[in-house]
Parts: structure tokens; sequence; C-alpha cells
């Protein structure tokens, strides 16, 4: 992506914390090249069989941190698209 800033550590990346970054790291993603490579959304079934307490403001997080862009920005704009995602994978919030 253009103009993308390019950081060392997951937790550096726009929206990730030590905590997602370890999560991640538990998930097999120790990189932030290995995330922006990844689906966020197989990732996301990942996280929430690895730590059901994973919800969706983390996918949210997620996509945002791959696009470099602000969770809230991304719930705004692509919620209804994430969510009809997440049915289709039998993974819609209850």
């Amino acid at each position: 992506m253009a103009g993308q800033v390019r950081v060392a550590r997951l937790r550096d990346m726009k929206g990730l914390g030590p905590q997602t970054e370890s999560w991640l790291i538990a998930a097999g993603i120790a990189t932030p090249e290995a995330l922006r490579a990844a689906d966020p959304f197989e990732v996301y079934a990942r996280l929430r069989a690895g730590n059901p307490a994973f919800n969706l403001n983390g996918l949210y997080a997620l996509i945002g941190a791959i696009e470099d862009r602000s969770w809230i920005d991304v719930k705004r704009e692509r919620r209804t698209e994430i969510l009809l995602r997440l049915e289709q994978m039998g993974l819609a919030p209850r």
C-alpha cells in the first residue's frame, strides 16, 4: 500500500498493542509483513479459537492495522461487509 509506514513490530502497527502482538505471535503471525500477507478474517478465526475474549473490535483493528487506518474508520465504513463475511464463515457474533 503506497504511503504505508514500515514498522518492525506488530505492536507498532496502527491500532495494535503489546497484548494483540502476543496473541498474534502465539497464532503464528510474528511480523507486520506476515500480518499484511494474511487474510484478516482467517487470523481473527485463529485468535478467537485461542482466546474467546478476542472480539469484533479486534477484527476491525486487524483490518485497520493491515490498511494503516483507524479501526473506528474500518468499523464505520465496512461493518456490514465484515459482518456478512463472518456470517459466511460461521463466525458472526451473537
